[in-house]
């Protein structure tokens, strides 16, 4: 699948189910969905708390019961594990509602951990210019007890963006934040991934904050509604 430019899809998922055992039997997580997201396109996916929002993500970068994925032209079946995550490194980054951040580092040091193992030379000065980018270049040195909810995911999406990922998936980030900080890091999203040219996948309920996407699709009961 290509978009309008002429470019391949990052991500395409074709007829996705999950399904998971648990005590009461097999519970149906997600159900035939069929979804793409065209490169450098913003995607947001909107529903209730519950209906497979974040395991739709999961299962993006993963392996479905049934049917297939395909991660930049890549079919995630036919892969290994470490196959999988070979095709991720560097080329998908990931915020969460919680930030994930090491408690015992410093914001750079955040930033410029992942930098080093994936074997880049320049990680600090990389990492120090993804801090001034999200506005926190006078915070580099504080350790993540010590910033706000808002400075730790501005951390966390500068720790997103500096490898320079072709796709980002978002999952509530700004769940956890005050309406203030929210509209920082919602800003800064968008902003930078326009900047980038990263295509995104946005997890939210907040349907203003989905507004800003390019386009919207909505999930109810592990299912796609309308949109995909």
């Amino acid at each position: 699948m290509v978009n309008a430019a002429g470019a391949r899809a990052p991500l395409i998922l074709e007829g996705v189910s999950l399904a998971l055992p648990s005590a009461a039997g097999v519970v149906e997580i997600l159900r035939e969905i069929d979804f793409s997201v065209a490169t450098g396109e913003r995607v947001a996916v909107v529903g209730p708390s519950g209906c497979g929002k974040s395991s739709l993500i999961a299962v993006a970068a993963g392996q479905p019961t049934a049917g297939a994925v395909r991660l930049f032209d890549q079919d995630l079946g036919g892969l290994t594990e470490d196959g999988r995550a070979r095709l991720r490194r560097g080329r998908v980054s990931l915020v969460f509602q919680a930030f994930h951040l090491l408690p015992n580092m410093t914001a750079e040091e955040n930033v410029a951990t992942p930098l080093e193992i994936a074997g880049e030379r320049r990680a600090g000065p990389v990492a120090r210019d993804w801090l001034d980018r999200v506005g926190l270049t006078a915070r580099a040195r504080h350790y993540p007890h010590q910033l706000s909810g808002g400075e730790q995911q501005r951390v966390a999406l500068a720790r997103a963006l500096a490898a320079a990922p072709a796709l980002l998936f978002a999952d509530e980030p700004t769940g956890s934040l005050d309406a203030a900080n929210a509209a920082v890091v919602a800003d800064l999203i968008f902003d930078l991934t326009a900047q980038s040219g990263a295509a995104l996948v946005l997890v939210t309920h907040d349907d203003a904050l989905a507004a800003r996407a390019d386009r919207r699709v909505r999930m109810f009961d592990g299912a796609m509604t309308g949109g995909a």
